[in-house]
């Protein structure tokens, strides 16, 4: 397996996504922009907002990308031509996205610990935790048709359903920190534990099991389904790319270059598996 870095410039390439266009986009968190990369061709930026830091993006049901400005309390809106839409969530401090099953966009809202759901339309509605201090991070649709996300301060998963009822299940690991979250191709949720150096697998009845990285400290973040039918996901600390199959076995690779610094992941338009370096560049992984 081959990974060839691709340089976009020290923005602060964050999180990716594949548009219906077949392009690769991405988030500039420090740089206030978003970024479009067709394999092959030079990059697109296009600017944001300098306080908006741009952070999660997600293709959303109406052909454009949508994201979450973490420090602007936005969630932003991009076609695939570069107009930027943006509609305000004051106070919010939006971090993860995602497509639901009901044709709309939801998100978390970090600060005032709530899941937020948004139109294409730009209709918003939030719905409040059980209790403060919860931390929503990121958030995936399972193939339940709910919406699950993690809860990195409350050590824990949680799940909305069409109904709008939240669950909350508690993982068995102590300050396990958990952040990125994605649907498996076993039906079950996969998720990262950042603290605790570990994978998790939580099924739609809420039962969790966790599987230690090779290296605890090498803090994962991100995590995607890949077309292998493995879970792949970043290891921010320990300068890797990881995968690991439905039954619990892993496998890592480390990145070329020191200190990248991996967040994002996912399956590119290319069928190849990208990563954001953090310091600059796309990494493609196949």
């Amino acid at each position: 397996m081959t990974i060839r870095e691709i340089p976009v410039g020290d923005g602060g390439p964050y999180a990716l996504a594949t548009g219906l266009d077949g392009a690769l986009w991405f988030t500039l968190v420090r740089a206030g922009a978003i970024g479009r990369l067709f394999p092959g061709a030079t990059p697109t930026l296009f600017p944001v907002a300098p306080d908006s830091a741009p952070t999660v993006i997600t293709a959303g049901p109406d052909g454009a990308l949508w994201f979450t400005e973490y420090q602007g309390h936005r969630i932003g809106r991009i076609t695939t031509k570069g107009d930027i839409t943006a509609f305000d969530v004051p106070g919010s401090a939006p971090f993860g996205i995602a497509a639901g099953a009901d044709g709309a966009l939801w998100f978390t809202a970090t600060a005032t610990d709530r899941i937020g759901r948004i139109t294409t339309s730009g209709g918003i509605s939030e719905i409040t935790l059980p209790r403060p201090g919860m931390y929503p991070s990121a958030i995936a649709a399972g193939g339940d048709g709910a919406l699950w996300f993690t809860l990195n301060q409350a050590n824990a998963i949680g799940r909305v359903g069409a109904d709008r009822t939240v669950s909350v299940f508690d993982l068995p690991t102590a300050q396990a920190g958990p952040v990125g979250i994605t649907a498996g191709p076993d039906g079950a949720m996969w998720f990262v534990q950042i603290l605790a150096g570990q994978i998790g697998r939580i099924t739609t009845r809420g039962t969790i099991t966790e599987f230690p990285l090779p290296d605890r400290s090498g803090r994962p973040h991100g995590i995607t389904a890949g077309l292998d039918g493995r879970l792949w996901f970043t290891e921010w600390a320990g300068n890797r790319v990881g995968s690991i199959t439905t039954d619990g076995q892993i496998t890592t690779l480390d990145l070329p270059t020191p200190g990248s610094e991996p967040h994002g992941i996912v399956t590119g338009p290319d069928g190849a598996l990208w990563t954001a370096l953090e310091t600059g560049s796309l990494a493609r992984i196949g």
